[in-house]
């Protein structure tokens, strides 16, 4: 069967979502990380405004929640899609349906977001994550082969000095949370063959905490141009940006 197919996916308002889909979406993050208790849960996702929800004959196979805002950087506002709790069950690995929802979604937020610049704050604790980037995105920080410029570097640390204060170390740009999730089992190993990705190798040198929660912070902007051909390829979407 093609999991196409029988995949679907939604965004909506966090305030739409209903106390089963809620307890949903805690079972299916519990299942793959450790430390999430249900209360931590909700109320980090009662700080969010939207959720993208992945379904497959109406069962809840993955989700992202996202909070969309604007903020000032030096003197310039800039509209902001700060990535949540973020899983996608095994089953759905093997589907484009989390990106392909995730560059459509944020696509249709641009239009109630449409100030400045327009970023994507992540944090990540999985190379899975960080592996996002740069197969959509040209350009985002921090990278391999490339220092971070002064000016994302100042980017970096204001958003997230905003978001996670003292839990954030700009020495580093990794964010410690009061009570991180980590991976259960052996979903936070990274696979021997994996280590040969430059990019893996370059979070796991940059964020060698992650298998304790651990997250690295990182920021790109949204444009259409900034998009790889896979990026391009994923959705039509991209024309209302």
């Amino acid at each position: 069967m093609n999991s196409e197919i029988t995949t679907h996916t939604r965004l909506v308002r966090r305030s739409e979502l209903t106390p089963a889909q809620l307890t949903a979406m805690h079972g299916l993050l519990s299942e793959h990380f450790e430390g999430v208790a249900f209360d931590q849960f909700v109320r980090d996702a009662a700080e969010k405004n939207w959720a993208i929800l992945i379904e497959r004959a109406d069962r809840l196979v993955g989700f992202t929640t996202i909070l969309a805002y604007e903020t000032s950087v030096d003197g310039e506002t800039v509209s902001v899609i700060y990535s949540g709790d973020t899983i996608v069950a095994p089953e759905a690995w093997n589907t484009a349906s989390l990106p392909r929802a995730w560059i459509e979604s944020v696509a249709k937020l641009r239009l109630h977001y449409p100030n400045g610049p327009y970023l994507w704050l992540l944090i990540t604790s999985g190379f899975r994550t960080y592996r996002f980037l740069p197969l959509f995105w040209r350009e985002f920080y921090p990278r391999p082969g490339q220092t971070t410029p002064a000016k994302w570097q100042r980017l970096i640390n204001q958003l997230a000095a905003e978001r996670f204060g003292p839990r954030y170390d700009a020495s580093c740009g990794i964010v410690r949370l009061t009570n991180p999730q980590r991976l259960r089992g052996g979903l936070a190993a990274v696979p021997a063959a994996r280590l040969g990705d430059s990019y893996v190798a370059f979070f796991i040198e940059r964020n060698p905490g992650h298998a304790e929660g651990d997250e690295l912070v990182c920021v790109t902007e949204l444009t259409p141009e900034n998009l790889t051909g896979a990026g391009r390829r994923m959705t039509a979407a991209i024309a209302r940006w």
